[in-house]
């Protein structure tokens, strides 16, 4: 059947990328934000091929690109002296004599772009499209199904106090971990799953000290205590530095060790008139995913429908991906080549793959930050070293410890999805 209109709850990304595919294949799309913008906040955000291979469906893989950068790669390294020495790093891939710059696998290569940017690149485009229309300033306060006519609804209310319902063949909540929709639907405090024991606090920097080492685009710091993540996020220098902290402190606790903390972990151990702190944002970690991603005419997606570690990208890899699933599902819809049941299937296949690959990859991917006492360790008994030592010398048997820099040119997914 001909949709006659789809609602996205929430104009953070997913939304803004899920309205943009579904309008540019003429499905008319209303997207209802309760803020008044777009987030402005500077977050990072590293892109995965299977995240580029949906920008290119939605006609802005380009811009992207443009804005963003190629980041070199990602190493993980010791903290403990003034190299800092990687102990394994795996590359982007690089053009060379004869390779084809369009192809998928150079096309697709992982980019780098904070969010806020990709945010008002999706809101142009959207903005261009006759058949989407974005709603600032609406917040969902209850929602519900009319059998009769075969219409999901939500009930809105706008800054001046008055409501209004919202009609559409379904409803998709996109609006992030305190999803209203997710909450309407199951709850208040039901999302299974768990809260890591530790925090976390994402901060972004201008360092001139990050010129003084050889650092890549994006590296980890295996360390017991001090294990922390720091990522060239623009190419005016800006950076990502998320460290981890110890569980149930304040956040004005947590502001106080920053110093301490930045002079711990960053090269050359400066004080804080030595950097200039553009972001400070503590938060707590969880693993979560909802029993039902569909329940009638109300779909969710993305962190409004699970939520992973932050190490490793998998987050947001897998909320975009979730948007392509639902995507080609409703247009399946729309041209009749699908009935409403693929949207059982789209609910059974991606709860199953947070399961069986976001869940646990995400889960290693931060664990083996602390969970060694040391570097060597690291070494000795991590599979994702062992790995990517194997590749690198495929006709060799692994020695312990390996040459300092270690490097190996593979598929960025052994990390991002």
């Amino acid at each position: 059947m001909a949709l006659e209109k789809v609602i996205v709850v929430g104009a953070g990304p997913s939304g803004l990328l899920l309205t943009l595919l579904l309008s540019r294949a003429s499905i008319p799309v209303e997207l209802i934000e309760q803020t008044e913008g777009l987030d402005t906040n500077p977050r990072a955000s590293h892109y995965s091929p299977e995240s580029c291979h949906e920008f290119d469906r939605a006609g802005i893989l380009d811009e992207v690109r443009e804005a963003g950068f190629i980041p070199d790669g990602v190493s993980w390294r010791r903290l403990e002296g003034e190299d800092k020495s990687r102990l394994i790093k795996i590359t982007n891939p690089a053009l060379k004599p004869g390779d084809d710059p369009e192809s998928a696998a150079f096309r697709h290569r992982m980019v780098c772009l904070p969010l806020h940017k990709l945010g008002k690149i999706l809101e142009t485009h959207v903005k261009s499209q006759g058949t989407a229309e974005i709603k600032y300033g609406r917040k969902v306060v209850e929602i519900g199904e009319d059998a009769d006519k075969g219409k999901a609804w939500v009930k809105v209310e706008k800054a001046d106090g008055s409501t209004e319902i919202r009609e559409a063949d379904y409803v998709v909540g996109c609006d992030g971990a305190n999803s209203i929709i997710r909450r309407k639907l199951f709850g208040d405090w039901v999302y299974p799953g768990y809260t890591w024991d530790k925090q976390i606090v994402a901060t972004n920097i201008y360092y001139d000290g990050f010129k003084d080492v050889d650092f890549d685009d994006s590296q980890f710091f295996v360390h017991p205590e001090h294990w922390h993540m720091v990522a060239r996020i623009q190419p005016d220098g800006l950076y990502r530095v998320t460290y981890g902290e110890i569980g149930g402190l304040t956040y004005d606790q947590l502001k106080e060790r920053q110093p301490a903390k930045f002079q711990a972990i960053l090269p050359g151990n400066p004080t804080p008139d030595k950097y200039g702190l553009v972001n400070f944002s503590p938060y707590k970690v969880h693993q979560r995913c909802v029993d039902r991603m569909r329940v009638g005419r109300f779909l969710l997606a993305a962190d409004a429908a699970h939520l992973c570690n932050p190490f490793g990208g998998m987050g947001l890899t897998g909320g975009i991906a979730d948007v392509g699933s639902l995507y080609d599902s409703l247009r399946g819809i729309d041209n009749n080549k699908a009935d409403d049941s693929i949207l059982d299937k789209y609910d059974e296949v991606r709860r199953r793959i947070w399961h069986e690959v976001i869940d646990p990859i995400s889960t290693e991917n931060m664990q083996r930050l602390f969970q060694y006492q040391n570097a060597d360790e690291f070494v000795d008994k991590d599979p994702l070293y062992k790995l990517v030592r194997e590749m690198q010398n495929p006709d060799k048997k692994l020695e312990k410890g390996g040459p300092p820099n270690a490097s190996v040119t593979v598929s960025q997914r052994w990390l991002w999805s």
